[in-house]
């Protein structure tokens, strides 16, 4: 018979020691893709319509370019912890989910990786 309390218990992060880090870094993840979405569909109303070149010019600016890899890396973070999730939940067997959520980890890295190599081509010309 356990002596803790049931707040004793919380407080020890449960039997994986991680607690409720998924839930808030989901949330936080998911509240920095509000602005960053808008930011987004404005650029891209905005660039509908326009010549390649001023859409390079536009998507290439300072400002432009860290807004839009500030929404990759929200973006591919919300998206691998929101899937992990979920594989945890659904995914039944012990070999199975854990070469789920190592594809999930590395197919969320590989999205993130060509996107921001997208931007920067973009950004610096190359």
């Amino acid at each position: 018979m356990s002596m803790r309390t049931p707040l004793g218990k919380v407080r020890g992060l449960g039997s994986a020691h991680e607690g409720t880090e998924h839930f808030w870094r989901q949330r936080v993840t998911g509240l920095a893709m509000i602005p960053l979405t808008l930011v987004f569909v404005g650029v891209v109303i905005a660039t509908v319509g326009r010549p390649h070149a001023e859409v390079v010019a536009t998507l290439g600016s300072p400002v432009i370019a860290v807004m839009l890899l500030a929404m990759i890396l929200a973006g591919t973070a919300h998206m691998r912890i929101g899937m992990q999730v979920i594989i945890e939940d659904y995914v039944h067997g012990e070999l199975t989910r854990l070469t789920a959520v190592i594809a999930n980890t590395f197919f969320c890295a590989l999205v993130g990786l060509a996107s921001i190599w997208a931007v920067v081509k973009l950004s610096f010309g190359i």
